[in-house]
């Protein structure tokens, strides 16, 4: 399938630091797909592991000069700003990022275009991701927003719903040009920069939500964050501390309260509900800590607003008692006994 059109339909774009070993399954399983209409642009951001992403990526462009595009950063710019700088490299008409640990489906960008060509004026996809454990066959649970596809209008509605599942980059898809068009570096280092483009795009073009699994994630790696400038101090490279967190759910609240600052909207108390109704992503690592230091996470979140859902309260309490572990066995058979998906939200990588 082919647009005709000469910019490519989709850009893919991989924000590249570290987890060089990686690459080249993730590369392989974008080359892989049965569509043509696309290009892959890589930005790497001054890792330790530059000289081995840089060895790999050129061995892929020599071997699809005009398929994938290789830029490195000049400084570490951290994850919103090399996030934008994508944006800015990406020549196609829609953006789909990918993690640079994860793996795109078979058939993912066929139906991605599909999407496009049945929805005109798209800005936004959300689609289905299932989590892995080492290899792809280890599936760890499969999250699906909804049963079927459905489209949402832009406007408020569309910005709530959609808000809180940008959290995960890998098979994040937004239109290239609106994105570019809402170029910011206000929200550097919140780690949240694509959920400033969601509610931007979704502001005035339309969003379509598909059950269908377009990304594979990788489970148990540790993260990056924290060598940027506006990123150090923050976060510490290798875990979520608890003021990581709270910076993170701060940050992105941040971002929608500005929303509402700009648009006359009053969206925060909705995307603050929205989060207190999920939880457990925000709390799942930090369930080994002392009462001590968990309770302290606890007011941290509280003064945020999410005091005033009972929701909240029960996930931090129920989730500290039982145990990730137990917890997770818990939502496992409850899903087995109803037969479906139960949505807790997702966590941010």
């Amino acid at each position: 399938m082919s647009t005709g059109a000469i910019r490519p339909l989709i850009s893919v774009c991989v924000p590249a630091y570290n987890r060089a070993h990686y690459l080249p399954l993730l590369l392989d399983s974008i080359l892989a797909q049965d569509f043509d209409d696309f290009e892959i642009v890589i930005c790497e951001d001054h890792s330790p592991e530059r000289l081995a992403i840089r060895r790999i990526a050129q061995s892929y462009v020599e071997a699809s000069p005009n398929k994938i595009r290789y830029f490195e950063n000049e400084i570490n710019l951290g994850y919103d700003a090399n996030i934008r700088q994508l944006v800015e490299k990406a020549s196609g008409q829609y953006c789909f990022f990918m993690g640079n640990d994860d793996l795109m489906c078979p058939g993912s960008l066929r139906h991605l275009a599909e999407l496009i060509q049945k929805h005109p004026g798209l800005g936004f996809v959300l689609r289905g991701y299932a989590v892995f454990d080492q290899t792809p066959d280890k599936i760890l649970h499969e999250l699906r927003y909804f049963s079927d596809e459905r489209e949402l209008p832009a406007g408020e509605e569309a910005i709530v719903i959609c808000y809180r599942r940008s959290g995960v980059i890998s098979g994040y898809i937004i239109h290239r040009d609106d994105a570019r068009a809402a170029a910011t570096d206000k929200f550097d280092g919140t780690l949240y920069y694509q959920m400033h483009l969601t509610s931007s795009v979704l502001w005035r073009r339309n969003a379509v939500c598909t059950p269908r699994i377009m990304v594979l994630c990788r489970a148990n790696e540790p993260p990056d964050f924290g060598n940027s400038d506006k990123e150090k101090g923050v976060y510490t490279p290798g875990r979520y501390t608890v003021a990581a967190r709270l910076n993170m759910v701060r940050g992105a609240l941040s971002i929608i309260a500005d929303f509402d600052a700009s648009h006359a909207t009053r969206l925060r108390s909705l995307v603050v509900q929205d989060y207190a109704n999920y939880f457990y992503p925000f709390i799942v690592d930090q369930l080994t800590l002392p009462l001590r230091d968990y309770l302290n996470l606890y007011r941290g979140y509280c003064r945020m607003g999410f005091w005033r859902y009972p929701m909240f309260h029960l996930y931090c309490a129920v989730c500290y008692l039982l145990g990730a572990r137990r917890f997770d066995w818990l939502t496992r058979a409850v899903r087995g006994l109803l037969g479906r998906n139960i949505r807790f939200g997702m966590m941010a990588r």
